[in-house]
């Protein structure tokens, strides 16, 4: 091709650039607009975006029906909060474990800070949600039994090395209830990963005071929503009931199961 003598070669080549540029965008746009059956142009490739899918927490039924719960626990509890203590509360916290689970991919973490960050905030509000999913487990799990410990011979015998009998057991636990915050656990906790006593571990909320490698044995809830609908504010007379309904059998099978 000839250049025009009135422009430079440089000025030239600058105008073609440009041109072709011009035309491209011409081109694509007119064959945006043309019938399917003509030849187009493939457009760039989109760079794959891999979503990471976030794990799914699982509420877990209880050894017993909603309705045989209101039968099997009403010594303890009333029979409306069997149910919504269960399909309420303990549900709550599986449902916002997996609403956390969701949005802790996306939170900023440059922003978290000491005094206050979204992350943070999810972080905290997990271990909470996660201690009140796992502690509820384990009070449904002991609870609908007859109070018969002679249905529990190797967890008994372990209660018994421990603490000298089961009834200095029970005192003991029996304190450590009472002596929580008017929101937290009694829980009879084996210190897997330290000691491997068997301890009675006080927990205000649901994880202020527990140990780390502490496996829940036994886990009375001692939030006053728990008693108060059939006791009001007799906590001792609610633990009385809470041992006279445990089911050592599920409660041996546990022990035998992390031992």
């Amino acid at each position: 091709m000839d250049i025009p003598h009135n422009i430079s070669r440089r000025e030239f080549v600058a105008s073609a650039i440009a041109f072709g540029i011009a035309s491209s965008s011409f081109l694509d746009e007119t064959i945006t607009d043309t019938p399917s059956s003509c030849h187009t142009i493939p457009s760039s490739p989109q760079p794959f975006t891999q979503r990471t899918m976030a794990y799914e927490w699982k509420f877990n039924p209880r050894p017993y029906s909603d309705d045989e719960a209101k039968t099997l626990l009403k010594n303890v509890l009333s029979p409306e909060t069997t149910d919504w203590h269960y399909n309420t509360h303990h549900k709550g916290y599986v449902t916002f474990l997996n609403k956390i689970e969701a949005e802790l991919p996306s939170a900023d973490k440059s922003a978290a800070n000491g005094n206050w960050s979204d992350f943070g905030e999810l972080k905290r509000r997990l271990t909470w949600n996660h201690a009140g999913a796992v502690l509820h487990d384990v009070y449904w799990e002991v609870l609908g039994g007859d109070g018969d410990t002679s249905k529990g011979a190797d967890i008994v015998a372990a209660i018994t090395k421990e603490f000298g009998s089961i009834d200095a057991w029970k005192a003991d636990f029996k304190a450590t209830c009472i002596a929580t915050k008017l929101s937290g656990w009694g829980v009879l906790t084996l210190d897997k990963l330290y000691s491997g006593r068997l301890l009675n571990v006080l927990v205000d909320e649901h994880h202020y005071g527990a140990i780390w490698g502490g496996i829940p044995l036994i886990s009375c809830d001692m939030f006053e929503h728990a008693y108060y609908h059939k006791d009001g504010p007799a906590r001792a007379k609610y633990i009385d009931n809470f041992f006279a309904n445990l089911h050592w059998g599920r409660i041996n099978e546990r022990y035998k199961k992390f031992a």
